[in-house]
């Protein structure tokens, strides 16, 4: 975006005075968190105790409370609060950022009462010192005076809507000073282009029936520009409303002849069982894309779940009508715990005298139980898999790989323990996720500068966890559209070299989806997206 390199420091962004920057790195966090804890414990601590301070610090939850203490040291650090007039958090989306600002509540509860051993903490000190630190973050995120919240959205019915319950879920943690933005908003039409003009009425018609929650807060509407706001020239033309540059070609975008989604079923279809998981960061279209090729996979005979690991997911919206062969699911975090919280106390609790079942239940109160209890679930629907089809939408990027890490965690513990029993014959959820035979993960991203740089960014986290990503799926673009309208033309001209990247240089396959006029809701319409 700055046409820059940025790191997990701060730094200036030389061309333009009194910007500086920084891109926290979640794993750069995490092991600078483990050393402060390690270091001083390698002064007193057995070999042992050692070994078992740094297994508690291995998983995925370390990962999650590293970012979320860089998140609140930027927050209360005096230096950094004294050295700007502004701080602006570009964050993850919904679901990922919801977790991430309940955290301070979270830890900072779990820490003034918890007495219990909460292993995947590690050493429970490491956070204790920080205990005033996250009481001053939840303060600065309540107050309005210090802390305002800008919702942007896209002007379709879904992602208002879910920007209605990200208003809510916000409120209730006590971030109530809040702010909409509309982004991408089509201008007003001229000229007879039949895709211009569906997309016109389709966002005039969004917006005239956003949830209430959301049409009272204060407001600001952007247009869809022209050009990819990519480097300084283009945000400052943003900024301040001006035109982009004059586009000398045509009006008329030239269609590309690209693969359609049908082909990848096709190839799926052969195994007639197996793990689909879309994966991709928010707003790309993962869960419309995962609800279309089950819909068709269900179609053509073959037994289907289609599930989701997304919290802020719209299934049921997106599909309408359960068709014949298909079962749809929803992983959800407060039903996970629940049933996890069960299960541990029937099991463990039995044995227990007061004092220990009241520490047991201070230690499922940990932040950490939800990762547990959803991994639980996530292994569970890995399993189904071996007898049917399961499509899965999951949860934007950072808060898949979060999971991805955890599955990682739980296969090394089971191989560790295995040791070297041959006897033992052992298929752990990792293993099946490595297998291309068992999963196909499909990345799903637009045909724009970000889009695929992020993407590009989740298919080397995938290859270093041993995962191969099986297809990529270009959604809504304009270059596989029809039109000649000349702000859709340009952008789709924008289009076809990032199209030719992903063609040529990142993915084994892939399938480009065309912008739909009407939003594609329901079987008929997720269906038509394959049969084009």
């Amino acid at each position: 975006m700055f046409e820059t390199t940025l790191g997990n420091e701060v730094r200036a962004i030389t061309a333009v005075p009194g910007l500086d920057a920084i891109e926290v790195d979640p794993e750069a966090a995490a092991q600078a968190y483990r050393d402060r804890i390690l270091t001083p414990l390698a002064e007193t601590a057995s070999e042992e105790e050692m070994r078992s301070a740094t297994e508690q610090l291995s998983g995925a939850c370390t990962t999650e409370i590293a970012a979320f203490d860089e998140f609140t040291s930027l927050l209360t650090d005096p230096d950094l609060v004294d050295r700007y007039d502004h701080v602006i958090f570009d964050t993850a989306p919904t679901g990922h950022t919801i977790r991430l600002l309940k955290l301070p509540g979270a830890w900072s509860g779990f820490l003034s009462t918890g007495k219990g051993d909460a292993s995947c903490l590690g050493p429970l000190a490491g956070l204790d010192k920080q205990k005033a630190r996250y009481a001053e973050a939840v303060e600065r995120l309540s107050d309005a005076q210090e802390t305002r919240l800008i919702l942007v959205a896209r002007p379709r019915t879904s992602a208002l809507k879910e920007v209605a319950r990200t208003a809510e879920e916000l409120a209730a943690i006590g971030l109530r000073n809040q702010h909409l933005a509309i982004n991408g908003v089509m201008p007003t039409m001229e000229g007879d282009d039949a895709l211009a003009q569906a997309l016109y009425n389709k966002d005039q018609a969004a917006l005239d029936q956003m949830p209430e929650v959301i049409r009272q807060l204060p407001r600001e509407d952007f247009p869809l520009r022209p050009e990819n706001l990519v480097g300084l020239d283009a945000l400052k033309r943003f900024a301040r409303s001006q035109p982009a540059p004059a586009d000398a070609a045509s009006t008329h975008a030239a269609t590309g002849d690209y693969p359609d989604l049908s082909t990848l079923v096709d190839d799926v279809e052969v195994r007639d069982k197996g793990l689909l998981m879309f994966m991709g960061k928010g707003g790309v279209g993962k869960t419309t894309m995962a609800a279309a090729f089950a819909a068709e996979l269900a179609r053509r005979g073959h037994e289907v779940l289609l599930t989701t690991t997304d919290p802020a997911a719209h299934l049921n919206e997106t599909l309408g009508d359960v068709l014949p062969n298909l079962t749809v699911s929803r992983i959800d975090p407060a039903v996970e715990i629940e049933r996890y919280k069960d299960e541990v106390m029937k099991r463990k609790g039995k044995h227990l005298d007061a004092e220990g079942l009241a520490m047991l239940e201070e230690d499922l109160r940990s932040p950490c139980t939800e990762e547990i209890a959803v991994f639980q679930a996530f292994s569970r629907v890995i399993r189904e898999s071996s007898k049917h089809f399961v499509v899965m939408d999951t949860a934007p990027t950072g808060h898949t790989l979060l999971l991805l890490d955890t599955t990682g965690s739980y296969h090394q513990d089971m191989m560790r323990h295995s040791g070297d029993d041959k006897s033992v014959r052992m298929v752990t959820p990792m293993m099946r996720l490595q297998d291309p035979d068992a999963t196909q993960v499909m990345i799903v991203t637009l045909a724009e500068t970000t889009p695929i740089l992020e993407a590009e960014k989740l298919q080397q986290d995938l290859r270093r966890a041993g995962i191969e990503p099986w297809a990529w799926i270009i959604n809504a673009s304009l270059a596989a559209a029809d039109t000649r309208h000349p702000l859709l033309a340009q952008r789709a001209r924008a289009e076809h070299p990032q199209i030719e990247k992903v063609a040529s240089d990142l993915a084994a396959r892939f399938a480009v989806v065309p912008m739909q006029a009407e939003d594609p809701a329901g079987a008929d319409r997720l269906l038509s997206l394959v049969q084009l």
